[in-house]
């Protein structure tokens, strides 16, 4: 961490996107798909099966490093108003992307149960009030009530961009802003605070408890980029091993809580314990373990290594240039999926399957970057010093 401190540029600068970053969201996206298709051998190889945390937890905290440049950068140089007007036009995109992602998945969805006459797809991904009341649950979608299976993240990062207008203001006082942000977090799960969701219950990701991973994003994105921000700890060998041993102990917790028998004999309370972990609210075990994870990565991984810029790495660097496109493709690639493993899950699927979700991706991104690079003049490169992600939210 001091190594990226110390390579921060001025928080006026526009500093370059962070390889890292965009190879990291690469990464994820693939493994949405992956994670998202029920009988994916290769779910189990996924973040999530050796940390507490998932994709989630690492969109949400790149969202919250990339709006520092994207916005809070904005502004330094330009004023409050601009940065907000700028926060507003993403919002807008990303309301468009999630309502037409919505429609075409339903569209997806109904059509694969009528011809194949199997209405527990409407049931399994909570689509069925489509059929049930077609007018309200349309007006509920509109108003980011109604939320099927997998189309819960876009509405999580449009109530975060949105928190992030009046949120800028208190950039001066990173403090202060952490520690709204830790209250909030804090009162959301003691008092079970949550955003109200048609028919039954909250948001499966609440906002008013994620916002503290998208804050802490932010502020490390802040001190990066040299703007007022709270110090980041030095690498060292106390503080590695701190970070080593917290997803050690995340990754035998997992293996335990899988394995009923290993438990026999524990106290009542640990297998309750672990049970308990939620990810609604985002458990202070997640979030500890998507912060010791990406204290590992920007410590021990170098910005300008070689093999992030490799012909192996750059097809997911590409895709996480371009999230949203590939995020929203990502989705109804994963239902066809699931459907061609339906009519087979032998190796030679299996095979098929991954190769042809991780193709089409890259594919989707390739389009989009080469349709951003015939509307608009490639920028030139910037000295090496400086340092930049652009999020989900900065495209």
């Amino acid at each position: 961490m001091s190594e990226i401190a110390n390579q921060s540029s001025p928080a006026s600068a526009r500093p370059r996107r962070d390889p890292r970053a965009d190879l990291c969201r690469g990464l994820a996206l693939w493994m949405i798909v992956v994670d998202h298709t029920p009988g994916n051998w290769l779910s189990g190889l996924t973040i999530k099966n050796f940390t507490l945390s998932d994709a989630t937890e690492v969109f949400v905290l790149l969202a919250g490093y990339a709006a520092a440049f994207a916005y809070a950068g904005q502004a330094d140089r330009q004023g409050w108003a601009p940065a907000a007007a700028a926060l507003v036009r993403r919002v807008s995109k990303l309301y468009v992307a999630h309502i037409f992602l919505l429609v075409v998945f339903t569209a997806q969805v109904g059509f694969s149960a009528a011809t194949l006459d199997r209405a527990i797809y409407l049931d399994e991904l909570a689509l069925d009030p489509f059929a049930e009341q077609p007018y309200r649950t349309l007006l509920e979608a509109l108003l980011l009530r109604f939320q099927p299976a997998f189309l819960d993240i876009l509405p999580l990062y449009i109530v975060l961009l949105t928190m992030l207008i009046p949120g800028l203001v208190m950039r001066p006082w990173p403090w202060l802003m952490l520690g709204l942000s830790l209250t909030l977090w804090l009162g959301a799960r003691a008092l079970g605070v949550n955003f109200p969701r048609w028919q039954e219950g909250g948001w499966f990701f609440n906002p008013l408890a994620w916002q503290v991973l998208f804050v802490l994003g932010f502020l490390l994105g802040q001190s990066v980029r040299g703007a007022p921000s709270i110090a980041l700890p030095p690498r060292s060998g106390w503080s590695t091993g701190a970070a080593l041993l917290l997803l050690g102990l995340g990754l035998a917790a997992m293996f335990a809580s899988d394995r009923p028998g290993m438990m026999e004999g524990w106290p009542l309370w640990v297998p309750g314990f672990l049970a308990g972990i939620d990810k609604t609210s985002l458990h202070p075990l997640r979030l500890a373990s998507i912060i010791a994870l990406a204290y590992l990565v920007a410590a021990y991984v170098p910005r300008e290594g070689r093999f992030l810029r490799s012909v192996w790495m750059e097809p997911f660097a590409m895709m996480g240039r371009h999230s949203l496109p590939v995020f929203c493709f990502g989705i109804l690639l994963s239902f066809l999926a699931r459907l061609m493993l339906e009519a087979g899950d032998g190796w030679a699927m299996q095979v098929a399957v991954n190769m042809l979700c991780l193709c089409a991706l890259i594919l989707v991104g390739w389009v989009a970057e080469w349709s951003r690079g015939t509307m608009r003049p490639r920028e030139p490169a910037l000295p090496a010093a400086t340092v930049l992600s652009a999020p989900l939210e900065a495209r």
